[in-house]
């Protein structure tokens, strides 16, 4: 996998395939790798290679992947993003679309809170939201099962300093989805499709209310991974909803 590098973070991230660029954020949690897109329902990298310049990356730090960073404890959230956008700038991708999974669904609301006018449509599938029922979920996720193999890696980063990312990240900002307020989804125009789920991390109300506020929103048919005929089917409806959102020089 090739590698971009900008100060003390190293991204490493695979390409596939031609065409209009579209980014994919792997669910998995903070331990989202280009090698789980394998384990997910579908994989972009394999589906959309055939119309697309698919770009995918390892997060920063996760466990299982090979991208790198400071732990910047004060904005969890913008360092990935910065990740993300800086990506496509060392790619010299100015407009693309963005397809993500899980903590992707937090991570393009953050994308297009910060880089609107580049993200020229967006696909969140399964994504990640918070349920009040469950307030503490992604901090006991992710103290459990990310912060361990990073503090055993990298013996500078305690699990004190986790801690409080994983406060910053999710316990201050435990409602919606995360990353921006439910006004900034409803004036946002950029057109967006959601794939729902309904497990504990990707709550079905949060989904469906980003499709009710969002002007410009779309969903596909639920369930939509029950068996391979429906997932066809939500694939087809994201190819659709692509092709319809690509900029006419790429069309």
């Amino acid at each position: 996998m090739p590698v971009y590098q900008r100060g003390d973070v190293s991204i490493h991230y695979e390409e596939a395939g031609s065409g209009f660029p579209l980014m994919i954020i792997p669910g998995g949690g903070l331990n989202s790798t280009v090698e789980g897109l394998k384990t997910h329902p579908f994989n972009p990298l394999v589906e959309f290679k055939d119309q697309y310049r698919v770009i995918a990356a390892d997060l920063r730090n996760a466990n299982g992947g090979s991208s790198t960073g400071p732990l910047e404890i004060d904005r969890p959230w913008d360092a990935y993003t910065d990740d993300h956008i800086g990506l496509m700038d060392h790619l010299g991708i100015r407009e693309f679309f963005v397809l993500g999974f899980c903590i992707g669904g937090p991570f393009i609301w953050n994308l297009l809170s910060r880089a609107r006018n580049r993200v020229v449509a967006a696909v969140l599938t399964q994504p990640s939201g918070f349920r009040p029922t469950m307030p503490d979920l992604f901090y006991q996720n992710n103290i459990k099962g990310w912060g361990p193999g990073l503090c055993e890696r990298r013996p500078e980063i305690t699990m004190a300093m986790v801690s409080d990312f994983l406060n910053n990240m999710y316990t201050k900002r435990a409602d919606f989805v995360f990353t921006v307020s439910r006004d900034f989804v409803r004036d946002c125009q950029t057109p967006i499709l959601v794939l729902p789920d309904d497990v504990a991390a990707h709550p079905y109300a949060v989904a469906m209310e980003t499709v009710h506020l969002a002007p410009n929103a779309q969903v596909s048919l639920y369930p939509w991974k029950a068996n391979p005929e429906q997932t066809v089917i939500a694939l087809r409806h994201v190819r659709t909803f692509l092709k319809a959102n690509a900029p006419a020089k790429a069309a």
